[in-house]
């Protein structure tokens, strides 16, 4: 997502804000830009649209510096990637940067135009820039109190570094929701999104908490909490090294990422849901909402994890929305010769949107007649250039080639279009469209309590890593987790395994289960709980060693399975989210058991940009 680095000292800062910038590359972007307090006591800004090597080449075409600045890497969320877009912000004497989203910025605007205010970009950020501008204009007494009382207004989550022309001698930082930390030196003052920016600078931090804003001068931090007093923050001092500052403490990126699900999942939501009104806004999308409440079909493809989220998408497309919902695997879609006519919608899913096949695919479906309706993470990637419209999740930059935050995005994604074409055809009711959003909305939370609880796969880990194969076994919506679950072990731990619906297990693959067979069966309860129940006793009765991923509190799973991984009851519109991050700790813990390369793979990459 976006990156953030902040300096004032006594140093000349141009080269501290680019190296900064440089080490938070790896979270990904589509923009960039810095800006300085001069000598000659203005500030000069310097922002493009692309890449890091466009920004260094078009600022030291014509160069500035001084001792306070600072700078930012966008990841787009309101606006297309453009250098219009690009932060650093300037709203009269206000200069800014921003991470996080201003979901009620539209309301905000509206209110600044009336008052005379003229915008120049399409961001949510502009418009705090403005807001805070119009607060000094009003009579703030300072750019803190200026930011304070702005901030009064905002919903939606920040993390900030903000600067003025007439006066730059001060930085003020806030955070909400958006992580934000201060590093100190000898007199240099730092402000970053993430450790890593100014690492090479400080190994000493302190970290903001929600609600926080912060003064930085040369003379030091001045901290203030969510109601404006004064406040004493810890110092750290950090010892990691650059890779490790990266992966934030976690031993694997794969770790940090599955940790990440949660705050990835609030991002992919955020401004979308109304669970008061039970609705979903996808304006974003940009297809006309007629014609997509019309469709008389929707064809699904993908590769991989992404064809999983497929797979799931189809129950809740289905059920929630009543319209046809056909899955295939991009790399035979083309082989074949599909029914595709201009009422079909065409929904490709992929993290990166440059998987070949996936490309290949979608061009297919566009030549008979389907429009394109893209499910992606990565902004201005192939695939959301191509498509007729884009629902992006914002999973950020995943770095482990097993996909995790990517897969529950994209789960996230899907439940909220089903959610949107049930309303728009009119076969989804408000009241039972708010229980879904309320579910949805839970999800996060759900989630933080999965992954707080780590012994149970480090015993699973310790037990089973010596087994050559292991089954997973799910019915309904968790045929596709079953699926997704063993994947995530064979590309990690390098077992086989495989993913299969729990009734197909009678037909064939009972054969394999004996006392040396795992079987790994998602079980939560739910709509079919009784029929997956009567599978695990069949598995049992073959002596096969049953791990359940069941409800907390299930007593009868309990006596009947060899090990337990519970997950918080949940609907089912949502418990697939819930129980693959059981899934994904299962096949991490036994990887890291048995010392695998678990960010790499062998034999594996990220994307597949080959047929």
């Amino acid at each position: 997502m976006c990156g953030i680095v902040g300096y004032i000292g006594a140093k000349e800062c141009s080269d501290i804000l680019l190296s900064g910038l440089k080490n938070l590359e790896y979270r990904g972007y589509d923009s960039a830009g810095i800006a300085i307090g001069t000598d000659g006591g203005d500030v000069q800004m310097c922002r493009v649209k692309g890449k890091l090597n466009k920004l260094y080449e078009a600022y030291h075409s014509d160069p500035f510096d001084g001792t306070i600045g600072l700078g930012h890497t966008r990841w787009a969320t309101h606006g297309r990637p453009s250098k219009t877009n690009a932060h650093p912000h300037r709203a009269g004497r206000v200069i800014l940067a921003h991470n996080g989203i201003i979901e009620n910025y539209g309301e905000i605007k509206s209110r600044l135009v009336d008052k005379g205010r003229s915008f120049d970009s399409q961001t949510d950020t502009e418009v705090l820039a403005h807001l805070i501008d119009q607060e000094l204009a009003n009579g703030a007494s300072d750019l803190h109190s200026a930011t304070r009382q702005a901030l009064e207004q905002v919903e939606g989550s920040y993390a900030l570094v903000i600067m003025t022309a007439d006066n730059p001698d001060r930085l003020v930082v806030a955070r909400n929701a958006s992580p934000m930390v201060i590093g100190t030196s000898d007199g240099d003052i730092f402000a970053a999104s993430d450790i890593p920016a100014v690492l090479e600078y400080t190994r000493d931090f302190q970290f903001l908490e929600d609600g926080d804003t912060a003064v930085l001068t040369r003379d030091g931090a001045e901290i203030y909490d969510a109601d404006g007093e004064p406040v004493e923050r810890e110092t750290k001092h950090i010892n990691w090294d650059p890779i490790s500052a990266e992966k934030q403490g976690y031993k694997h990126f794969m770790l940090k990422e599955i940790h990440e699900q949660p705050a990835r999942i609030i991002d992919t939501l955020r401004g979308r849901v109304d669970p008061e009104e039970g609705d979903v806004d996808l304006r974003e999308v940009d297809i006309d909402p007629e014609w997509l409440a019309d469709v008389d079909k929707i064809v699904m493809i993908a590769c991989g994890t992404s064809f999983h989220a497929c797979q799931v998408a189809k129950y809740a497309i289905e059920q929630v929305a009543r319209v046809p919902v056909e899955i295939d695997l991009a790399h035979e879609f083309r082989y074949r010769d599909p029914i595709i006519d201009d009422n079909t919608l065409c929904v490709p899913v992929s993290q990166s949107g440059e998987t070949a096949d996936t490309l290949a695919a979608m061009g297919e479906a566009r030549e008979r007649g389907a429009r394109v309706l893209s499910i992606v993470n990565v902004i201005e990637s192939t695939m959301a250039r191509e498509s007729d419209g884009v629902l992006y999740t914002h999973a950020g930059p995943e770095i482990g080639v097993a996909s995790t935050k990517a897969f529950t995005t994209q789960l996230a994604a899907v439940n909220m279009l089903a959610v949107w074409l049930g309303r728009r055809r009119g076969v989804l009711e408000q009241d039972t469209a708010c229980e879904y959003l309320k579910a949805l909305r839970q999800t996060p939370n759900l989630m933080e309590k999965i992954l707080n609880r780590t012994d149970i796969y480090e015993q699973i880990a310790r037990r089973y890593s010596d087994a050559e194969s292991v089954l997973y076994m799910g019915r309904g919506n968790q045929f596709p987790i079953a699926r997704e679950g063993a994947l995530k072990l064979k590309e990690i731990s390098y077992i086989h395994a495989e993913g299969l619906a729990a009734g197909e297990m009678k037909h064939g693959h009972i054969a394999l289960i004996d006392e040396e067979m795992p079987v790994v069966v998602i079980a939560p309860r739910g709509g079919v709980y009784d029929k997956v129940f009567s599978n695990l006793e069949e598995a049992k009765a073959r002596q096969g060693e049953l791990i359940a991923i069941a409800t907390e509190g299930d007593e009868q799973i309990a006596e009947l399975a060899d090990m337990v991984v519970e997950v918080p009851e949940a609907s089912d519109f949502i418990q697939p989210m819930l129980s693959v991050v059981a899934a994904q700790l299962l096949a991490y813990h036994v990887a890291d058991f048995k010392g695998t390369d678990i960010d790499q793979p062998r034999n594996l990459a990220k994307s597949v940009t080959v047929e």
